[in-house]
């Protein structure tokens, strides 16, 4: 079965309220088991456009990562997270 991702490019307009999405989002990662891959870091942007934090989650296979945002506990931290930054998000299976 091939692993699944969740890609999401965010730009935050409010960093001081930020850390309460990622406290929020927390109980759904660990429910989930989401490996993080790439969490902000360094980046160049080589063509289109891009945001200021590039963010790339790994789950087991395409229905956890969809179960995962569709999950109350991320849900409830996404309204959190569209209070304090625009996102571009999307989930992907693997090769």
């Amino acid at each position: 079965m091939a692993k699944a991702y969740w890609i999401v490019r965010v730009s935050v307009h409010n960093e001081a309220q930020y850390p309460a999405y990622l406290a929020a989002a927390r109980p759904a990662f660990e429910k989930f088991g989401a490996r993080f891959l790439v969490r902000g870091g360094a980046y160049e942007c080589m063509e289109g456009s891009s945001r200021e934090r590039n963010v790339v989650v790994e789950y087991a296979d395409l229905a956890t990562a969809k179960a995962c945002y569709a999950s109350p506990e991320y849900q409830a931290a996404k309204a959190i997270r569209q209070q304090h930054a625009d996102a571009d998000f999307l989930i992907v299976e693997g090769a």
